[in-house]
């Protein structure tokens, strides 16, 4: 239990300050859980939530509800970043299906960083429960591929 919480509370952290690696925190706890694949299984999802809990902090940046100056002053600056970000606004207002499909990409493999793409949905508008239940599903698998894989690829690998 305490594992879990703690899981959840790392991954809450690491979704609001960048710096923080909850996949490297999640790899040195399930190596010393060793055979709990509950406790690992518990681990991965309870990270999964925090990491989505988080993330909706930068979707309500996105919808303008949280005010962050520098954000704001980042987007408004002319440059390439605002330019791609302007571009991205205007296929994922067109595209719905294709938001969503960005929104799972980047949260599953992280590219592009998933920080700048909770921004992206919560600008376009995309429903919140839509938002929340792709991060909430892909970042979970993410986690439970990258606890289980060590343990696999030790069982397959001679």
């Amino acid at each position: 239990m305490t594992q879990t919480a703690l899981a959840f509370l790392v991954g809450l952290t690491s979704a609001l300050l960048p710096f923080v690696n909850i996949e490297i925190y999640l790899v040195s706890a399930a190596a010393l859980a060793g055979d709990g694949v509950l406790l690992v299984t518990g681990m991965a999802v309870a990270a999964g939530a925090g990491q989505t809990l988080g993330k909706v902090a930068y979707y309500y940046m996105g919808r303008g509800v949280l005010n962050v100056p520098w954000l704001r002053r980042r987007a408004e600056k002319p440059g390439k970043w605002s330019e791609r970000a302007a571009g991205w606004r205007e296929k994922a207002q067109r595209r719905p299906v294709w938001a969503a499909g960005l929104v799972a990409v980047s949260s599953f493999a992280s590219i592009p960083p998933f920080m700048v793409v909770s921004v992206l949905a919560g600008t376009v508008r995309m429903p919140l429960p839509v938002f929340l239940v792709i991060t909430m599903a892909t970042r979970t698998v993410r986690f439970l591929i990258l606890v289980y894989a060590p343990g696999v690829a030790a069982a397959v690998l001679p």
